[in-house]
């Protein structure tokens, strides 16, 4: 699908706040691609399409979630976890995207998950890391994306997990076995 139209699509869908993180995310999608040299295009869909089902009503991502007998642990998570999956089958179902590694960013951008593709890790970062980000530590993360891909997201996976434990909130196993294999990496 054409990138324009996709564009035109998503201002509609989003809140004018998330259609703006959604650009910021593009944006710095496409800056850590020119170091990592992905397929342009795929990197552009990812991140245009990652938040497409974060301003849907609860209800309805739990009916899409359960219709595509997602991981049934989703639902005993909060809520903000659901739009990535939800926001893959849109991808799919809706825009037509066929590419793998386009859906399994878009489904893994919140929670990661252990052995991450390239694309799925630059997403990730770019979401985490985008220019609106304003939080303790964000620009360590920024700098660390200016190495290796797999250091900016040891760096994201690192802080994400040790900012919901701090929080003592649960955290989706598919984080923690993203953390593990990040932190054995790390060890070796």
């Amino acid at each position: 699908m054409d990138l324009d139209i996709i564009q035109g699509v998503i201002a509609e869908r989003l809140s004018n706040d998330r259609h703006a993180h959604v650009l910021r995310v593009v944006e710095m999608a496409k800056a850590l691609n020119s170091l990592h040299g992905l397929p342009q295009n795929d990197v552009e869909l990812a991140a245009y399409l990652h938040d497409i089902a974060k301003c849907m009503e609860k209800k309805e991502m739990q009916g899409i979630l359960e219709a595509e007998q997602a991981d049934p642990r989703l639902l005993s998570f909060h809520p903000e976890l659901w739009h990535a999956p939800v926001g893959m089958v849109i991808a799919r179902d809706e825009f037509g995207i066929r590419d793998e590694a386009v859906l399994q960013a878009i489904r893994y951008h919140t929670t990661g998950r252990a052995g991450m593709s390239p694309l799925e890790k630059l997403i990730y970062v770019a979401d985490m890391i985008e220019a609106g980000r304003n939080f303790p530590g964000v620009e360590e993360l920024r700098k660390a994306a200016e190495g290796p891909l797999d250091t900016a997201m040891s760096a994201c996976i690192i802080h994400s997990v040790r900012f919901l434990a701090n929080k003592g909130v649960p955290i989706f196993p598919d984080s923690i076995n993203c953390y593990n294999e990040h932190v054995h990496m790390k060890g070796k």
